[in-house]
């Protein structure tokens, strides 16, 4: 096995382990139980108003985000399928299997949130520098992040939930102190972290599915 296709498989570990992370994380914001998370607020909306229940709706917002990744000639690779297939199950494994019961206060429920976030910044960065792209949302942050150079990343995070919300309310769904926490919480995490590492997600090099079946193959 040749030093390239090594490198590939290292970086498939580094992409299943940050995205293993990062669904712990987002099972701790679950539990946390102080309202939903930007997204999850959205996926909720949506339900309201089509025929889809809530997982179908979360279907058709990956499909819609990935078609304006396509547009902002972001490319998909084997990062974008490993979170498809990975993280929704992991963090359903999260849940079922954890012990303790659901959390019921919010002055317990906002620090298990900012834990959730941390991990969730750890995960993202894990897999980001996996270097095969990322899933459909932060795959939208960093096309974001490319045409804001100048806007600290964490930034354009915050920004982009804060649409998100407000797309939210109009359709009517669940927001709750979770969600307000989330929109400024997680951005700020994150760039916490990836600062604390050195790392900026718009300065990687990705590559594809086709780039990385080529050296498989090759």
């Amino acid at each position: 096995m040749n030093s390239e296709k090594k490198t590939v498989l290292k970086q498939w570990l580094r992409i299943l382990i940050g995205l293993v992370i990062f669904a712990f994380g987002v099972h701790l914001t679950i539990f946390a139980n102080i309202g939903l998370a930007p997204w999850d607020c959205l996926s909720m909306g949506v339900s309201y108003h089509t025929p889809l229940n809530y997982g179908m709706s979360v279907t058709l917002i990956s499909i819609v985000i990935i078609c304006i990744d396509l547009l902002m000639r972001e490319r998909i690779g084997f990062g974008t399928i490993f979170d498809a297939l990975v993280v929704g199950n992991t963090i359903q494994f999260f849940n079922d299997h954890n012990p303790f019961p659901l959390n019921e206060g919010i002055l317990t429920g906002i620090p298990i949130m900012l834990l959730g976030f941390l991990f969730m910044a750890i995960g993202q960065w894990r897999y980001m520098s996996g270097a095969q792209c990322c899933g459909p949302r932060d795959m939208l942050l960093v096309g974001l992040g490319k045409r804001m150079p100048k806007v600290p990343i964490g930034v354009v995070q915050i920004s982009m939930l804060a649409v998100v919300v407000f797309v939210s309310w109009l359709l009517g769904g669940p927001i709750g102190i979770g969600t307000l926490v989330s929109v400024l919480g997680m951005g700020l995490v994150m760039q916490l972290v990836l600062n604390i590492v050195h790392f900026e997600p718009r300065d990687v090099t990705n590559r594809d599915c086709v780039e990385v079946v080529k050296i498989l193959l090759g």
